[in-house]
């Protein structure tokens, strides 16, 4: 069994093929299952199969719109990231002490997804506890890059962007607070998007065995995958809105529309690079051509502009808030390693290393400053969003790099034109998005080695948008792809 016409499909062409009854919802079901069984093997995307329930609601789907009924998912496959929880499938985050738990409810995103209608095939693969730039755990293994299958396929949705690549269905739902959404995306040339702070409630997406209760998790967002930019906010749309539950906490407003419809209206700041951490030759001329081409279709492109925060000392803020938060959930014995090499340091160190210990063993009054800190950048965003539509920046400083699985993250390195970095310093391109709390669009510009037609690994570039003003980054990203191209299927898997 070959590759179908419908496996590379947008969820929005196929929405229009299974209303014009060119397709049924069983058939692309079944169409996209064919391929996990195929594929996967290989690949190892979708940690846990529900193919049962999947056709059960694929045929559902089929009646409803015999029906006559209508909905904005009903009949597309999709996958989800392992962490959300789905009635009667495992939740285990990667540990291995959780690998039994099954929640008995749906996250309130799942609820909505299977309200529209989607057909939820599977879940896919993530790092333990959501917290790599790679894929692997003890329960389900490692997850790899359908372009490349020694690489990692980035984290911590590693396994949602992998099954978007390799043709797993056209949509899934990831999360991020350290680039997850945008950096597997990025790594396995699809798009995602990572909403405004909040207007996505994340209820039920929540680490075992803990109760899915409204929670105000800080930095951290849940929201859409695709393999194309319209297909990003189809699904937004569905999972968008406030939580019943939350007590009106929440955005109830509607997004604004995007603050243009052509590309030529739109003025863009583009970043290629930074002293905090460089970018390599591939993302440095990835973002060049981008830019050139930009100029050439009459958007009116920036490559400086004193309105720009310090990215130096936002990456340093966000390392200390970043771990301020994810510190709190760490074991003792971790806690009192990181007091230990707090105490050691000296106050001159303002490297990105000194900054993640310091938020890590932080007391609640140097939290309090920082975040007073934050709110001051916030309002530098704004002022640069007066000037500016979006900011067009790396998601990462490399193209998708080996596996490795050493434990100590601190200890590896990510080796950038020939110097080895500390690779967890590369939280400072996604924190760009992540510490304000803007909305960021993640797009892929072709493969690396010959710009956008090149034979190589997926590059691409985040979107930064103002606040609440998804719509803007989500509309250009269309407009870019529209215009110079997306999503390339990986040549192993494009049969």
């Amino acid at each position: 069994m070959g590759r179908s016409p419908w496996s590379f499909r947008t969820a929005n062409d196929l929405s229009a093929a299974l209303a014009a009854k060119k397709v049924s919802a069983v058939e692309l079901a079944q169409d996209a299952i064919g391929r996990i069984e195929r594929h996967d093997g290989r690949i190892n995307a979708i940690c846990v199969r529900d193919f049962a329930r999947g056709l059960e609601a694929a045929r559902a789907a089929d009646a409803a719109r015999a029906r006559g009924e209508a909905g904005a998912l009903l009949g597309i496959p999709l996958t989800v990231k392992e962490s959300y929880n789905v009635a009667g499938l495992p939740t285990t985050w990667g540990f291995p002490p959780q690998k039994d738990f099954v929640p008995g409810e749906d996250a309130l995103s799942i609820s909505r997804v299977k309200a529209a209608g989607g057909v939820i095939l599977g879940k896919t693969n993530v790092p333990v506890g959501l917290a790599d730039w790679q894929s692997y755990n003890e329960i389900y293994g490692t997850t790899s890059n359908p372009f490349d299958l020694g690489r990692t396929p980035g984290g911590s949705s590693g396994g949602s962007a992998a099954a978007l690549a390799a043709g797993y269905g056209p949509l899934s739902l990831g999360s991020d607070i350290g680039g997850s959404l945008r950096v597997p995306a990025f790594h396995c040339g699809v798009y995602a998007h990572k909403p405004t702070y909040n207007i996505v409630p994340p209820r039920g997406h929540t680490p075992p065995p803990f109760p899915a209760i409204p929670l105000d998790r800080d930095l951290a967002v849940i929201g859409p995958m695709a393999r194309s930019a319209a297909d990003l906010s189809l699904l937004l749309d569905v999972i968008a809105g406030p939580d019943p539950l939350d007590n009106g906490v929440g955005y109830r407003l509607a997004l604004p529309p995007p603050r243009h419809t052509t590309l030529k209206d739109f003025r863009v700041l583009v970043i290629d690079s930074d002293p905090v951490l460089p970018t390599d030759k591939d993302i440095r001329e990835t973002i060049e051509e981008l830019a050139g081409n930009l100029a050439k279709s009459g958007v009116t492109v920036a490559r400086h502009s004193p309105l720009l925060p310090d990215l130096a000392d936002s990456s340093r803020l966000y390392m200390r808030m970043l771990m301020g938060f994810l510190g709190a959930f760490f074991p003792p014995e971790a806690i009192a390693g990181a007091k230990a090499g707090a105490a050691r340091l000296t106050a001159d160190n303002r490297s990105l290393g000194a900054e993640r210990l310091r938020g890590t063993t932080q007391s609640h009054r140097d939290w309090v400053l920082d975040d007073g800190a934050r709110a001051r950048l916030r309002a530098q965003w704004r002022e640069l969003f007066g000037t500016f539509d979006a900011v067009i920046c790396p998601i990462m400083s490399t193209p998708a790099y080996p596996h490795d699985h050493s434990p100590d993250q601190e200890a590896r390195r990510i080796r950038i034109d020939g110097k080895d970095h500390v690779y967890t310093d590369q939280l400072a391109w996604p924190g760009v998005a992540t510490l304000p709390g803007l909305p960021a669009t993640a797009i892929p510009l072709g493969l690396s080695g010959q710009g956008f037609s090149g034979q190589g690994l997926p590059v691409g570039v985040q979107i930064v948008g103002p606040w609440l003003e998804d719509r803007t980054p989500l509309k250009l990203g269309e407009l870019i792809e529209r215009e110079f191209g997306g999503f390339v299927p990986p040549p192993m898997f494009d049969d």
